[in-house]
């Protein structure tokens, strides 16, 4: 089975990709999936991994106002904040949700010294150009 991939869902996410600022270890993220829903009209989902580095964090973003989140930690511990609510620690395995709109203020890798990895899946509105967008 070919898999169109919607090109405006793939330049969002070079937004996560974009080079850091001096000193700055930020996570690299790649789309792996991309997909209108049949039985959902106007919607799609798309998988997005997100790796972190030693010691690397997610500038604070927010999500797109149609994005539902399903977040799954496949390796590391990461821990995850959005806006409101408390800072949780998550770990290889284990998972959280955001919804629509979200304000993720913080996301990054606990360790130091061991990669992490997250996929992300988000559950949007087709016509949306951009899942994240930066803090400026």
């Amino acid at each position: 089975m070919k898999m169109k991939i919607n090109p405006l869902m793939v330049a969002t996410a070079l937004v996560f990709a974009t080079p850091a600022v001096a000193d700055d270890i930020h996570e690299t993220v790649a789309t792996n999936f991309a997909h209108a829903i049949p039985d959902l009209p106007g919607k799609s989902l798309v998988a997005v991994e997100v790796n972190y580095p030693p010691g690397g964090s997610s500038r604070p973003h927010r999500h797109a106002k149609s994005a539902f989140i399903y977040a799954y930690v496949v390796s590391g511990t990461i821990e995850s904040q959005v806006e409101g609510e408390p800072a949780h620690t998550y770990r290889a395995g284990e998972s959280f949700f955001e919804t629509p709109g979200a304000h993720h203020v913080l996301g990054r890798n606990v360790s130091a010294t061991e990669p992490a990895k997250l996929l992300a899946v988000f559950v949007v509105d087709t016509a949306d150009k951009e899942l994240t967008t930066p803090d400026r």
